[in-house]
C-alpha cells in the first residue's frame, strides 16, 4: 500500500492504516502488524464477516477524522488491489466532486468457480427483479471524512456495507477495477453464506422492494378480478364455466390476497425501520448540541 501511494504522486501529511481483525483473535498474523508504527489493529470480539468488520472499523475512526480527510476501505485478502487506490483517490479529487461523493470500484471481472458463478447469476436476476438494478461493487471505496462521520451511522450499514453506500442517494463515482488474486488461502463463501449475503444486500433497498412488490401484487390482483368477473358473467349468462378458468380465478385471487398481506407486512417493517433511524438521528443531534 505504501508503494502504491508513493507511485501515485500524492503528498499526504499523514497516512495511517486501521486493520480490523475479523477472526475474533484467532489469526496469528495480526501480531506482526502490531509492530508497525503507522498501523492500528482493531480486534473484533468474534467473527463478524468482512462487511460488518469494515463498518466496525469505520465507525471506530469517526471521532478521529476531519471532514476533508480521505478514507479508503478495502478487503485485506488481495482481491481489492492496493495499486488501484490512487485511481479512486484521483476520482475523488475530480471536478465537481463534493464532500458527499463516494467513489466505488466497479468490478469488471471475477475469478470464481463455475458453481459460484451460476449462483451469482441467479442472485443478479433476483436482485434486479426485486430492486431494479444490480450492485456491481464490493467494499473497495473511497470518500471524505464527512461521509464517515455523517453517513456510516445509518442502520443500513449494520446489514451490508457495499449496498448501503448505494442506497442513500449520495453522488456515486464508479472507477473500473478488476478483482485481484487472493494473497493466500481460499474464500469461505459457500451457498449458505452467499444466500445470507444476498439477503443482507437487498435489505437497504426495502423501499424499492416494497414499491415493486406492490406493483406486482396489484397486477396479479387485477388479473384475478378480471378472471373472477369472467366467471360471474358466464354464470349469469347460463354458459358452461370452463374448469381451467374457474381454477385460474381461484388461484390468482388467493395469491393476490396473500401477496397483499405480505406487502402490508413489508411496508410496516420498512416504516418502523425508518422511524428507528430518524429517532437515532435526533438523539445524535441532541448529543451534538449538548457538547457544544
Amino acid at each position: 500500500m505504501h508503494a502504491a501511494l508513493v507511485a501515485s504522486g500524492y503528498e499526504f501529511s499523514e497516512v495511517r492504516f486501521l486493520v480490523v481483525d475479523d477472526s475474533g483473535g484467532d489469526d496469528p498474523a495480526i501480531e506482526q502488524l502490531l509492530q508497525l508504527p503507522d498501523v492500528d489493529v482493531l480486534r473484533a470480539p468474534y467473527s463478524l464477516g468482512h462487511q460488518q468488520a469494515l463498518v466496525l472499523g469505520a465507525r471506530a475512526l469517526a471521532a478521529r477524522v476531519d471532514d476533508h480527510d480521505l478514507v479508503v476501505t478495502l478487503d485485506g485478502d488481495g482481491e481489492d488491489k492496493p495499486e488501484d487506490v490512487p485511481r479512486l483517490l484521483a476520482a475523488l479529487d475530480g471536478p465537481g466532486v463534493t464532500l458527499r461523493a463516494i467513489v466505488i470500484a466497479h468490478r469488471t471481472e471475477r475469478r470464481v468457480t463455475v458453481g459460484f458463478r451460476l449462483g451469482y447469476i441467479l442472485f443478479r436476476l433476483a436482485f434486479r427483479a426485486l430492486v431494479g438494478f444490480v450492485v456491481d461493487s464490493g467494499n473497495f471505496a473511497a470518500y471524505h471524512g464527512w461521509v464517515l462521520r455523517n453517513v456510516l451511522t445509518h442502520p443500513n450499514f449494520d446489514l451490508c456495507y457495499s449496498s448501503s453506500l448505494l442506497s442513500l442517494g449520495l453522488p456515486i463515482v464508479r472507477v473500473p477495477c478488476a478483482r485481484g488474486a487472493r494473497y493466500a488461502g481460499r474464500s469461505h463463501m459457500n451457498l449458505l453464506r452467499l444466500s445470507i449475503h444476498a439477503l443482507r444486500m437487498m435489505m437497504p433497498f426495502l423501499d424499492r422492494m416494497a414499491i415493486r412488490t406492490l406493483a406486482a401484487f396489484a397486477l396479479m390482483f387485477s388479473v384475478g378480478m378480471a378472471l373472477l368477473a369472467a366467471v360471474v358473467v358466464c354464470a349469469l349468462a347460463g354458459w358452461d364455466i370452463p374448469t381451467a378458468l374457474a381454477y385460474a380465478a381461484g388461484v390468482v385471487g388467493l395469491l393476490s390476497v396473500i401477496g397483499l398481506g405480505n406487502f402490508v407486512l413489508l411496508f410496516a417493517v420498512f416504516s418502523n425501520y425508518r422511524g428507528l433511524h430518524l429517532s437515532a438521528t435526533r438523539c445524535q443531534q441532541s448529543d451534538v448540541g449538548t457538547d457544544q
